[in-house]
């Protein structure tokens, strides 16, 4: 059944995917110190990111029901480094790319998880902390802000972090049971 998921996956646009169990990653509070830092803008501003995610225990415990995690990855081309524009257009395509895939498994998986880059990019501004989300359903919390160290994590399943010069990466990732993959496939 897990090839079948695998399938839709790759049909939902990602560009490399590896597994890893979730109780091989560590959750570092040094990654949301990080976030905390503001340096994407997005911290205490969205329910996809810190400190609206919980605690790195919470995120950890949130990850650990599950025995898979599928990392997933975007490339997007730039024009060079300095390509704020591009990287921009890459952040909001892999966030399409994390809907695809949640999209795909839908139907075959009860019980998931995904998650995205930051922010969450469901609306044109969020509701955090004044109203609850106005799609609960659609939000993907960050992934870093989980705590996960994202180079770390694609060592462990061998996705490439780097591909190459005039490119941006973005990461994702499907946590799930694969005792738990519905038969429809």
């Amino acid at each position: 059944m897990l090839e079948k998921l695998l399938k839709r996956i790759e049909g939902a646009g990602v560009y490399e995917y590896g597994l890893v169990n979730p109780s091989e990653i560590e959750y570092r509070q040094m990654i949301r110190d990080i976030c905390a830092g503001n340096t994407c803008r997005q911290y205490g501003m969205t329910w996809a990111c810190p400190p609206a995610v919980g605690t790195v225990e919470e995120c950890r415990n949130r990850c650990l029901q599950y025995n898979t995690m599928l990392v997933f990855t975007g490339v997007f081309r730039l024009e060079d480094v300095f390509d704020w524009e591009g990287m921009l257009r890459g952040l909001k395509d892999f966030k399409e790319i994390a809907r695809n895939v949640d999209a795909a498994v839908k139907p075959y998986l009860k019980n998931y998880l995904v998650l995205s880059n930051e922010g969450c990019g469901a609306c044109e501004s969020c509701t955090y902390p004044d109203a609850p989300c106005r799609f609960p359903e659609q939000l993907h919390h960050s992934i870093e802000g989980y705590g996960i160290l994202v180079s770390e994590l694609a060592k462990q399943t061998a996705v490439k972090y780097n591909n190459g010069k005039n490119s941006v990466t973005y990461f994702g990732a499907l946590l799930f049971n694969n005792t738990e993959i519905l038969t429809a496939l």
